[in-house]
């Protein structure tokens, strides 16, 4: 079974979010939409129509959405079948957290790592 099959997207917290996000507009030219971030559009052998994606984003740094690690970024990987590598990092005894979203942008799932940094998983939707 292939398990991860890209870097989905990449999210870090910073002290002041919208100073931050600026500086990446004006020195490194990333567009920055309202939400807080970009997605970067990207092709290849799997998707030659170009609809992959990663995301790029800024939290705040009091956001709790990569606990319950304590570091300041996440990292989420793409995978084909989140349903079987959840289960296969259950089986081999990984920290693999119960709840699993599901939505129009796709299923995600959560493990920590040894460092205990939280590890985002996330299956596209089809066609993504």
């Amino acid at each position: 079974m292939k398990r991860v099959s890209g870097i989905g997207g990449i999210f870090f917290k910073a002290r002041q979010p919208t100073v931050l996000r600026e500086w990446y507009r004006a020195h490194l030219g990333i567009v920055i939409e309202e939400w807080g971030g970009t997605a970067f559009q990207w092709s290849g052998p799997e998707n030659p129509s170009g609809v992959g994606t990663t995301v790029w984003s800024i939290f705040e740094d009091t956001s709790t959405y990569f606990a319950p690690s304590t570091a300041a970024f996440m990292i989420n990987y793409r995978v084909e079948d989140l349903k079987a590598v959840l289960a296969a990092l259950r089986e081999e005894g990984c920290d693999v957290d119960e709840k699993v979203d599901e939505s129009e942008f796709g299923k995600f799932g959560w493990v920590m790592d040894p460092e205990g940094n939280r590890v985002e998983l996330w299956q596209p939707p089809p066609g993504r």
